[in-house]
C-alpha cells in the first residue's frame, strides 16, 4: 500500500514538474520560431558591422529575452499577460528602421528608441484595446488570412535556399529536402495517431534535417565556434540615448506590431475557443511593451507575438499553455548556453521553409474559416474582405511601390499586414458602421 501510494505521488509529482510530451511539444514551438527570430540580430549585427564577439552576445541574449517576453505574455496578471499559448520573438518589421537609426545616429540611439516605443505601447494599451469593436469577423477573418498568406512567400524563399540573389537559390537539393519536409509533415498528419500526430511539424523538420545532413548540407561549425556561457548585461553596448526622430520612427513600428499582434490574438482566441475581452488584449499589449523596454535596456530588440506558432497550435491540436512554458524555459537556457543554442541554427533553410509553408498556409485558411461565417450576400462585406486581402497581398509582393513616400510612411505602408488591416477596418466602418456586424450565416 505504501509502495502504491509512493508510486502515485511520484507520478503526480513528475506530471506537475516535468512532462516529456509537453517538453517535445515545446521544442516544436521553439523550432518554429527560432530561425525567424535569430535572423533579426544576424541582419542588424551584420549591417552595423558587429564583431564576432558582439554578434555572439546579440544572438544569445536576444534568444534569452525571447524567453522572458514569452513568459510575460503567458502568465496572466492584473497588469500583463494575455494568457494564451503565444511565443514572442523579434519584430521583423523593425529591422530596416533599426539599421537606419543605428547607422546614422549610433546604436545607443537605436536602443533609446526601442525603450521609448516600449513605453508608448504600455501607455496606449488601454486605449488601443477599446478599439476591438473595429474587429468584427469580416475584419478579423481578413486580417488572419492576410497574416497567413503574406508569410507564405517567406517560406518559399527559405525553401529555395534563403537568399533569392544567391547562385544556389532553387538548387534541386534545396527543393528536395524542402519537399521531403512537407511530405513528412503531411504523412504524420494523415497516418500518425495521438502524440505522434501532434508533433508532425517537429518530425518533419527532423526528417528533413537528417536528409539534408546525408546530402552534406548541414555544418556543425556554428556549434564549435559558439561560446559555452553568456549572461545578460545591462547596457552591454552602451547607455541608451534618445533622439526625437528615432523615437517617432520606432513608435510607428510599434503601431504596426500592435496591429499584427491583434490579428494573432484573435487567431489564437479562435483556435483555443477563448472569447477575448478588452482587458485581455490590453494585458497582451502591455506585456509586449514591457518586453520592448527590457529589450532596449539589455541592448536587444522589441518583441511581438509570432504568427508562426498559431499554425503549430492548429496542427498539433494542443491548445494549452504548458508546452509554451517549456519553450520559454528552453529559450532562456539556449540564451545562456550559446553552444547549445547554435544547434538549432544548423537546420537548413529549405527544411524550415517547407515547415513554414505548411504552417502559414494553415493560418491563412483559418482566416478563411472565420470569413465563412460572414454574410457575403451583402456586397459591403465582399468588398471589405476582397479589397483588404488584395491590398495586403499586393503590398507584400511589391513594398517598394511606396518608395517615393516619406520614410515614416514607408515604415507603415510597406507592411502588407498593416495596409490590409487598416483597409479592412476603414472599409468595415464605411459599409457596416462602428460596432455593428451584419448577420452571420448559420
Amino acid at each position: 500500500m505504501v509502495e502504491e501510494l509512493s508510486s502515485t505521488t511520484t507520478s503526480k509529482y513528475s506530471k506537475v514538474f516535468f512532462s516529456p510530451k509537453d517538453f517535445v511539444l515545446g521544442f516544436q514551438h521553439l523550432l518554429a520560431m527560432y530561425s525567424g527570430d535569430v535572423l533579426v540580430p544576424l541582419l542588424i549585427g551584420s549591417y552595423l558591422h558587429f564583431s564576432a564577439m558582439q554578434m555572439t552576445y546579440l544572438v544569445s541574449i536576444d534568444i534569452f529575452m525571447c524567453g522572458i517576453a514569452t513568459l510575460l505574455q503567458l502568465k496572466r496578471t492584473a497588469l500583463t499577460g494575455i494568457g494564451l499559448p503565444v511565443v514572442l520573438g523579434c519584430a521583423v518589421q523593425a529591422v530596416t528602421p533599426l539599421e537606419s537609426i543605428g547607422s546614422k545616429l549610433g546604436i545607443t540611439y537605436m536602443y533609446g528608441a526601442i525603450i521609448a516605443s516600449g513605453f508608448f505601447v504600455f501607455l496606449i494599451a488601454g486605449f488601443f484595446s477599446k478599439l476591438r469593436k473595429l474587429f468584427p469577423p469580416v475584419v478579423t477573418g481578413s486580417l488572419i488570412t492576410i497574416i497567413g498568406f503574406t508569410l507564405v512567400p517567406v517560406g518559399f524563399q527559405d525553401l529555395g535556399g534563403g537568399t533569392p540573389s544567391a547562385h544556389s537559390f532553387g538548387d534541386p537539393k534545396n527543393l528536395l529536402v524542402g519537399f521531403i519536409t512537407i511530405i513528412a509533415i503531411l504523412l504524420f498528419n494523415a497516418w500518425a495517431k495521438g502524440f505522434l500526430k501532434s508533433i508532425a511539424i517537429l518530425s518533419g523538420i527532423l526528417i528533413g534535417s537528417f536528409t539534408a545532413s546525408a546530402m552534406g548540407m548541414v555544418s556543425l561549425k556554428p556549434v564549435s565556434q559558439a561560446a559555452w556561457l553568456h549572461t545578460p548585461q545591462l547596457f552591454f553596448f552602451g547607455v541608451p540615448h534618445f533622439n526625437v526622430s528615432a523615437m517617432v520612427t520606432m513608435i510607428l513600428v510599434s503601431l504596426t506590431t500592435m496591429i499584427e499582434s491583434t490579428g494573432v490574438f484573435f487567431a489564437l482566441g479562435e483556435v483555443t475557443g477563448q472569447k477575448l475581452t478588452s482587458e485581455d488584449i490590453k494585458r497582451g499589449y502591455r506585456a509586449e511593451g514591457i518586453a520592448a523596454i527590457l529589450g532596449g535596456l539589455f541592448n536587444t530588440f522589441p518583441y511581438s507575438t509570432f504568427s508562426e506558432n498559431v499554425g503549430v497550435i492548429r496542427m498539433s491540436g494542443v491548445k494549452t499553455r504548458r508546452p509554451v512554458y517549456y519553450a520559454a524555459v528552453m529559450l532562456l537556457l539556449l540564451g545562456l548556453l550559446p553552444k547549445a543554442g547554435a544547434l538549432a541554427t544548423v537546420i537548413p533553410d529549405p527544411v524550415l521553409g517547407g515547415a513554414m509553408i505548411v504552417m502559414f498556409g494553415i493560418v491563412g485558411v483559418q482566416g478563411i474559416q472565420i470569413l465563412h461565417k460572414v454574410d457575403f450576400t451583402d456586397n459591403g462585406n465582399i468588398l471589405v474582405a476582397s479589397v483588404s486581402v488584395g491590398l495586403g497581398l499586393g503590398v507584400t509582393m511589391y513594398p517598394h511601390i511606396f518608395q517615393y513616400l516619406p520614410t515614416e510612411f514607408q515604415i507603415m505602408m510597406g507592411n502588407g499586414v498593416v495596409v490590409g488591416s487598416v483597409a479592412a477596418v476603414v472599409l468595415n466602418l464605411l459599409f457596416n458602421g462602428y460596432g455593428k456586424e451584419k448577420a452571420a450565416k448559420n
